[in-house]
């Protein structure tokens, strides 16, 4: 399957079928899917994954923060 790059958030949620992208990703990390969690954010497009750093630290309790992000990188 070719890779997706550059996507949007809204067309992240329709591709999944998902309401939330953002919460989805985190809930896939969250599980211990790091791997996909990589894909998932590679995928989006820069202002995307910006907006979902501002979601990290706005939605996700701060013990997960630091995982989150080092996975980002």
């Amino acid at each position: 399957m070719k890779p997706r790059y550059g996507k949007t958030i809204s067309q992240q949620c329709r591709y999944y079928e998902v309401e939330n992208i953002f919460e989805y990703m985190a809930s896939v990390h969250l599980n211990g899917n790091i791997s996909t969690f990589t894909a998932l954010f590679k995928e989006l497009e820069k202002e995307a994954r910006k907006d979902f750093i501002d979601y990290i630290f706005n939605e996700v309790e701060p013990i997960y923060w630091t995982e989150i992000l080092k996975a980002t990188i």
